[in-house]
């Protein structure tokens, strides 16, 4: 008999129509990972009788877990769905401006997009979206180019070229379009989801399957480093498992083939201005569940969501005093992220958006070379943003080119 080897393990899933039941075969996802860890674990009770023998003499299985989490490399439209599940909200177009008349403006690396009528605003643009340039005639330089917006009115959108190839002075040229590549999602304020998904491991050297039902996740935990990829860890809380001698997400549609993203790729902006200095950038995004034991059920019935919270730290290079005495002043900040799976104009990209961070500590080291400061944050709730207004009323908003 053959022995399972991780080559022939295919992972695939699909969210569930009712919590902690498989959904129909048809129609799962096939999903790229670095590692699923996934698996089912029960409550163990042992018997405390005292006895004239001196032994134990029995022991129960009781409630059923799944735990785990997949491990992957960041790469655009692959885990779209567990991201919306996390932030509460589906991944959603903005619809596009048409027949703008636009003017562009600035010098490298800064530029202004400028209609002359109508609202970015009242259109649904933020900081930190990235927009592209289409129809009219549009210089080729101005055209099809990720734009990240760094700041906002009604009628301008200063933007930052994502492969940092300068646009061209020109207009007002008519008949323009503007769109925001991709989808965007973001924790709302009110109507939240609240998803669960059936999870597969698919051992197709010995013909085994493993389906993971009533998944949700717990916490994603996205780690940025200067150099290799950027990477995902999702974890996960579960309810039970079935297992059968053959695949049971039959035909999965294949696994996204979009390229894998590094932070070398990309914009960074902490307190509104962009930096080269940031040695390293972590983020967790927790989105616990709980659920307790009921009696008369091995699996736990229901798992109820808790709040959204995201923090993480950065490390940079000391080569100010501003990201210090932001946090000895308690000043709060932002920080937006694109990140970019190639040097092309019209990449795929992923964007991360925090409108309002506090700092929780600045921490430097000591050596030979250059002095790091390690900052932690906190991410809250934005307050000050919301419809018609340059920033989301949020506290991460995330927009995915191939979502």
């Amino acid at each position: 008999m053959p022995t399972a080897a991780g080559l022939f393990k295919q992972v695939a899933y699909k969210e569930e129509v009712t919590y902690g039941t498989v959904p129909s075969a048809a129609s799962a996802q096939l999903l790229r990972r670095v590692k699923s860890s996934l698996d089912m674990t029960k409550d163990v009770y042992e018997s405390n009788e005292i006895r004239a023998d001196f032994q134990v003499a029995d022991m129960r299985h009781g409630v059923r877990r799944v735990g785990g989490s997949i491990d992957g490399e960041l790469s655009p439209g692959t885990y779209k769905d567990f991201f919306a599940a996390s932030l509460k909200k589906a991944f959603a177009a903005i619809a596009p401006s048409t027949s703008v008349s636009l003017t562009i403006a600035g010098t490298s690396p800064t530029f202004t997009v400028t209609r002359a009528a109508g609202s970015f605003l009242t259109d649904g643009y933020k900081i930190g979206h990235v927009i592209r340039l289409s129809v009219g005639s549009l210089n080729a330089a101005n055209i099809n180019k990720n734009l990240m917006i760094t700041a906002l009115t009604a009628t301008v959108a200063t933007v930052l070229v994502l492969n940092g190839v300068a646009m061209v002075a020109e207009g007002p040229i008519t008949g323009c379009t503007v769109t925001a590549a991709g989808k965007n999602t973001w924790v709302p304020s009110t109507s939240h989801t609240n998803k669960s998904f059936s999870i597969e491991h698919f051992f197709s050297d010995l013909t085994q399957s493993e389906v993971f039902s009533g998944c949700k996740v717990a916490k994603i935990g996205l780690s940025l480093p200067p150099t290799g990829m950027a990477t995902c860890n999702i974890e996960f809380k579960g309810q039970s498992i079935t297992t059968a001698s053959a695949q049971y997400f039959t035909s999965p549609t294949a696994a996204t083939t979009t390229g894998n993203l590094a932070s070398v790729n990309g914009v960074l902006r902490v307190n509104a201005t962009s930096v080269a200095n940031v040695t390293g950038l972590s983020m967790d995004i927790m989105s616990d569940q709980t659920g307790d034991a009921t009696v008369g059920s091995n699996v736990i019935t229901a798992q109820y969501p808790g709040r959204v919270k995201v923090s993480g730290q950065f490390t940079a290079y000391f080569d100010s005093v501003t990201l210090r005495d932001a946090f000895i002043n308690e000043t709060e900040i932002d920080l937006y992220a694109a990140f970019t799976a190639n040097n092309t104009a019209t990449s795929d990209f992923v964007a991360i958006g925090l409108p309002r961070i506090k700092l929780g500590s600045s921490n430097v080291d000591d050596g030979e070379g250059g002095l790091i400061r390690t900052y932690s944050y906190t991410a809250l709730l934005n307050t000050a943003g919301g419809s018609g207004i340059a920033t989301e009323a949020t506290t991460i908003q995330i927009q995915d080119s191939a979502a």
